[in-house]
């Protein structure tokens, strides 16, 4: 399967105010394993950089002077993101950016949907997770993936970083290498990626059960995801499958 994790960074927040994309960055997986292909482009807007945006992201208007139209990457960028499933954080966002990039070259060239399936990690994380944070930093932070360097909002960057977190997210794994899973291609140093089988006869471990009090407060817990999420707490569904 191949997905291309994806990120924009734009002039401001909304298209229909004529905000334009001047960064993406892509980074490609096949079978949950990264491959090292990227994309990665600075465009330049044809318009100001509102100063909110400028905030978040740090690129001026003097930076982006120089750099490519979306029109002149538009064919390889299609071409790295066909028929690839997209990852991305808060999906409509960054594919109503696309979208409008694309119908401002023409009706011929039609929308990102036409070229790709998308998945959005915010309402996958949103289900994993109902009533709590669930932002790029805040997933970070849940699934212990490193965004240290992330100081100002960067679209290879965060696609960097959404590619660790969607690995911890749907599967475990937080790494973006296989080293130390024991495959062919893991390259594993000695001892790494071996399994320590366990004694026959090892005593029985100590089993330390909820006290009422733990038990009250988790069905307190649970109760006030489930009023949050509208009913959608997952504990609840398992308990009560019906």
């Amino acid at each position: 399967m191949r997905q291309i994790i994806l990120d924009t960074e734009t002039t401001g927040l909304e298209p229909k105010e004529g905000h334009r994309i001047i960064e993406i960055g892509g980074v490609e997986l096949i079978n949950r394993r990264r491959t090292g292909q990227t994309f990665h482009c600075y465009l330049n807007p044809e318009r100001r950089v509102d100063e909110g945006a400028l905030k978040v992201h740090g690129l001026s208007n003097e930076f982006l002077s120089d750099k490519p139209r979306f029109v002149e990457v538009a064919e390889e960028f299609l071409a790295f993101i066909r028929e690839a499933e997209l990852v991305i954080h808060n999906a409509p966002f960054d594919v109503g950016f696309l979208d409008h990039e694309l119908s401002l070259l023409g009706s011929q060239w039609g929308k990102v949907s036409l070229y790709c399936q998308v998945l959005d990690t915010l309402v996958l994380a949103r289900q994993r997770h109902p009533g709590q944070k669930n932002s790029l930093d805040a997933l970070c932070k849940r699934y212990g993936v490193d965004n240290s360097r992330r100081d100002l909002h960067g679209a290879l960057l965060d696609a960097e970083i959404l590619a660790g977190v969607y690995l911890a997210m749907t599967g475990g794994q937080a790494s973006l290498s296989l080293r130390g899973y024991g495959g062919e291609d893991s390259q594993s140093q000695p001892g790494e990626g071996k399994y320590r089988p366990v004694a026959a006869k090892r005593p029985p471990l100590k089993v330390v059960r909820a006290s009422e009090e733990e038990r009250s407060a988790h069905q307190a817990r649970l109760a006030a995801i489930d009023k949050v999420s509208g009913g959608a707490c997952l504990w609840h569904q398992i308990e009560s499958p019906d």
